[in-house]
């Protein structure tokens, strides 16, 4: 069944004129609008132009399917990081996990001349090439499909068609936004995942997706660092240390408990040290790291039913200072 025989909304339609805007705007948003051999539409939101956080807040809401809403506001949470990535959704678990999710492998070549990266966005829900998507049971059913990849290279045309190929669309009806780690534009839709982050814990915990009703997030902006590792590590530990969700759910109580004591990311083995240093210790293979690290640092869980809410986990100011550099680490 797709998603509109289930009375689901269309992802791809939903962000069809967030797209359209991001293009008519590119200018005042300083992103670069080519083409692909093929006539895909490819948009450079910081590899050979500037970008920057609106165009960041933007993109984050298209990688949501258009069910996401994305600020940008001050907050009084740490001392030196006043600017927060605000983060909501009609349907998380659609918008997140459906969505903004980067779980479609996505590779052409091998070594050092070849290109991966991990596609995300609504594009992933025409192309369903993960196990998830039975978890969700949604398909969807577009002309024009939309995915963001977090990469600081144009992608080769033979991958390009590739992946128009499996969502199913005319490569001129695809349209590839890419957002490198170490730009403001990929910062601010990396640690927009704050919410998203939070659900994939939670879908790795077992607890039942249909039992999600509603949820917010927030993570500070980190500044960006001309390293890959580096920046890499600042928007992860933006959320590990920094983030903060609160999700409303159904079923027992009891459940709710278990699941705010299991979700935050100090109850992994790997806590403790910047995301670089894992990074580095594990030897850059990011699959050994404890895949329950990723999660925001404070939880908060709202039991419907009941009313009760449960709190775990606490901020730590003082690994993200570490980890943003502070003026001491570059």
């Amino acid at each position: 069944m797709t998603a509109e025989t289930v009375g689901q909304p269309s992802l791809n339609k939903l962000t069809v004129p967030l797209v359209e805007r991001l293009i008519r705007d590119a200018e005042s948003l300083r992103i670069r609008i080519t083409h692909s051999e093929t006539g895909a539409v490819v948009i450079d939101a910081g590899i050979d132009c500037l970008g920057g956080i609106e165009a960041g807040r933007r993109i984050t809401e298209i990688c949501m399917g258009g069910l996401g809403q994305v600020w940008i506001g001050e907050s009084s949470r740490f001392t030196k990081w006043s600017w927060h990535i605000n983060v909501g959704a009609t349907n998380p678990v659609l918008a997140c996990l459906g969505s903004q999710l980067a779980g479609w492998q996505l590779s052409h070549g091998e070594g050092k001349k070849g290109f991966f990266a991990l596609g995300s966005g609504p594009g992933r829900s025409l192309a369903r090439k993960e196990p998830l998507f039975e978890h969700l049971g949604y398909t969807d059913n577009a002309e024009s499909a939309c995915l963001v990849l977090e990469v600081d290279q144009l992608p080769p045309a033979p991958l390009i068609e590739k992946a128009a190929n499996a969502c199913g669309v005319a490569p001129e009806r695809l349209t590839l936004i890419l957002t490198p780690t170490r730009s403001l534009a990929g910062a601010v839709q990396i640690v927009g995942r704050v919410l998203e982050v939070a659900l994939h814990k939670l879908h790795q915990l077992e607890f039942p997706l249909e039992h999600v009703v509603d949820g917010c997030g927030s993570a500070p902006l980190p500044p960006p660092a001309p390293a890959f590792v580096a920046a890499m590590g600042r928007t992860n530990d933006a959320i590990i240390f920094g983030g903060s969700v609160h999700l409303f759910v159904n079923g027992p109580e009891e459940e709710a408990r278990k699941l705010a004591e299991r979700m935050p990311s100090s109850a992994s083995r790997d806590y403790g040290r910047p995301f670089a240093d894992i990074f580095q210790a594990y030897k850059g293979n990011f699959y050994d790291i404890d895949p329950l690290l990723f999660s925001p640092a404070r939880v908060s869980i709202t039991a419907l039913e009941s009313g009760r809410t449960f709190h775990a986990g606490a901020l730590d100011e003082e690994l993200l200072d570490r980890s943003f550099g502070d003026g001491e680490r570059a």
